[in-house]
């Protein structure tokens, strides 16, 4: 895979890690723990939203303390620990990756207890609950940043009723303690908080307290306002989120039509700013999906499951077609018959972490099938798949020198990367070009990268061209490039007419015929991750070559040939 440009382990600024770091000492201190002091709640005004169902399955290994999240399960020892009154999860474990330790704290498992329906399950839940607070009673950074304790907070009031109901008056009275002490914390840093989802997770949580919980009517108000600013920022005019990830997209989707369920079910009004959010980002939503339902991966996405994505769009009340064209958030979509592709036009995204260095990549897929696509994400406890994943070697577009787009750094942020991105769609008689370019590989190399490509009318006729222009003759730099089209699992390969062309065949037996001039075409092994946590092989088209003195033309054409 691609190698770093440039090492930067800090990722950011240093400025803003000392800052941080002398929030979080601050966080941490008594005084400020007394600075969130105040009255303890004694109810429930309202249960606000959860629109995910729970799994039952999921909930009966949480009884067993068997803690599934992430693609990953970790079975943590019954009995009694040191210094803990009860039994409980390993709320500390970082062998399984961030994103299961996240999941874990969470609490959205709650749901999957719920669904189980049994006193043991009501139970086993208050037992949880008790175990976190008196771990957790210290105010450390990682558990207690603001997006998470957003989710928790909200996870523990939509599933109010199941955890109060039969409970007695020592739970009831450290369950709203626990509320109450992070609402007050959430009000104080949920506009300073990670940026982009994260900080809509906060927002959720300081909303679900300001509506649940008695005397919250000044939390509420701060939380739309926040909300508003942020949807201002967040959501682009085309209705893409700005950190242009498709599975980011969908989760701040859902919580936005949480939110706004349950300002009606509060009985408060739902801002325009969040209804119209809403109705724009649907539309947008529709355009990331593939033939069989689920997403494409562009930037840390995952396929999601499509029925998670149709009980989205169904509960925005949107009704707009896909979007076709999404010249803010940078993506194009091209649907031509059974024939659908969709590319990355867009500059890497400059907020959240979860940028990909797949710049003008694409992916496409025959009815249900998928054919081309990029090979996913890692998020799982390997760094080192992590930073595989991330690289333009794992997406479907052109290398130069195995070297990545842009600068990737281990937080999940970007370094120096393409500046200038142009893009450009035409449609003709139901043709259509796409063209794009980017200027990643000019400060490395002196390159711009140009991609265009062709769609017949039917879908079964796809040209394309990537070129690579000099931009300062006196920049030699740049020996060699690779075009690769990552195939999907599924898709069976072979090298025909002596090496000259490349027969792809799906499971539906329509086989798809590439060839290419101005390289050698060949096959390679990839992987493919599509939920993030496991990996399947699959292989990868490969066009190879010199580059250039003064520009480099690779043309490839894709075309369908018809089943026997």
């Amino acid at each position: 895979m691609a190698r770093g440009r440039r090492k930067n382990p800090a990722g950011g600024s240093a400025l803003n890690s000392v800052v941080d770091k002398l929030k979080d000492l601050s966080y941490a201190s008594p005084a400020y723990r007394l600075l969130l002091g105040g009255k303890t709640p004694d109810q429930l005004l309202i249960q606000p939203i959860d629109m995910l169902p729970g799994d039952a399955g999921r909930g009966s290994a949480l009884l067993d303390n068997r803690y599934l999240f992430a693609g990953q399960e970790v079975t943590a020892p019954a009995g009694p620990r040191p210094g803990v009154s009860q039994d409980g999860p390993p709320w500390r474990h970082d062998g399984a990756g961030e994103v299961w330790y996240r999941e874990l704290q969470s609490f959205e498992w709650l749901r999957d207890l719920q669904a189980v329906a049994s006193q043991a399950a009501r139970a086993r839940a208050r037992k949880l609950v008790l175990h976190w607070l008196d771990l957790h009673t210290a105010i450390d950074p990682r558990p207690w940043s603001s997006g998470l304790v957003g989710r928790r907070v909200a996870a523990w009031l939509s599933h109010g009723e199941f955890l109060l109901k039969d409970a007695d008056g020592s739970f009831s009275k450290r369950y709203f303690q626990g509320l109450a002490l992070q609402a007050r914390h959430l009000s104080r840093t949920a506009r300073s908080g990670e940026d982009g989802a994260e900080r809509l997770l906060a927002i959720k949580g300081l909303l679900y307290s300001g509506l649940s919980l008695p005397e919250g009517e000044r939390r509420a108000q701060q939380a739309i306002k926040l909300l508003e600013s942020e949807l201002t920022r967040q959501i682009l005019p085309d209705g893409g989120h700005f950190e242009r990830s498709p599975s980011a997209h969908l989760a701040v989707l859902r919580h936005l039509i949480d939110m706004r369920g349950s300002l009606i079910a509060a009985g408060k009004p739902s801002p325009e700013e969040l209804n119209n959010a809403i109705d724009r980002m649907a539309p947008m939503l529709r355009a990331y999906r593939h033939g069989d339902g689920a997403l494409a991966l562009f930037n840390d996405s995952i396929e999601e499951e499509a029925w998670l994505v149709d009980l989205v769009l169904a509960q925005s009340g949107a009704k707009g077609r896909a979007q076709a064209n999404g010249p803010h958030v940078g993506f194009r979509r091209v649907q031509a018959g059974r024939t659908l592709l969709i590319s990355d036009q867009g500059a890497p995204a400059k907020y959240g972490r979860r940028v990909h260095a797949g710049s003008l990549s694409f992916e496409l897929s025959a009815g249900k099938e998928r054919l081309i696509v990029n090979c996913g994400p890692w998020q799982g406890g390997d760094a080192t798949w992590r930073k595989a994943l991330r690289a333009t070697a794992a997406h479907s577009t052109l290398t130069v020198n195995d070297t990545n787009s842009c600068e990737l750094f281990d937080d999940g942020s970007i370094g120096i990367g393409p500046n200038q991105i142009a893009s450009w769609r035409e449609d003709q008689e139901g043709a259509a070009w796409l063209e794009a370019s980017h200027d990643g590989y000019l400060e490395p190399f002196g390159l711009t990268h140009q991609r265009r490509i062709y769609i017949s009318p039917d879908g079964t006729n796809i040209r394309g061209e990537d070129s690579l222009t000099r931009a300062d003759a006196a920049n030699r730099g740049g020996r060699s490039f690779t075009v690769r089209f990552h195939l999907h699992p599924d898709v069976q390969t072979s090298l025909v007419q002596d090496g000259e062309s490349v027969l792809l065949r799906p499971p539906s037996g329509n086989g798809w015929q590439m060839r290419a001039a101005g390289g050698v075409i060949g096959l390679n092994e990839s992987v493919y991750a599509p939920d993030g946590f496991h990996r399947r092989r699959s292989e990868q088209v490969i066009i190879t070559g010199p580059v250039e003195a003064e520009e480099t033309m690779i043309k490839w054409v894709l075309r369908r040939i018809p089943k026997n």
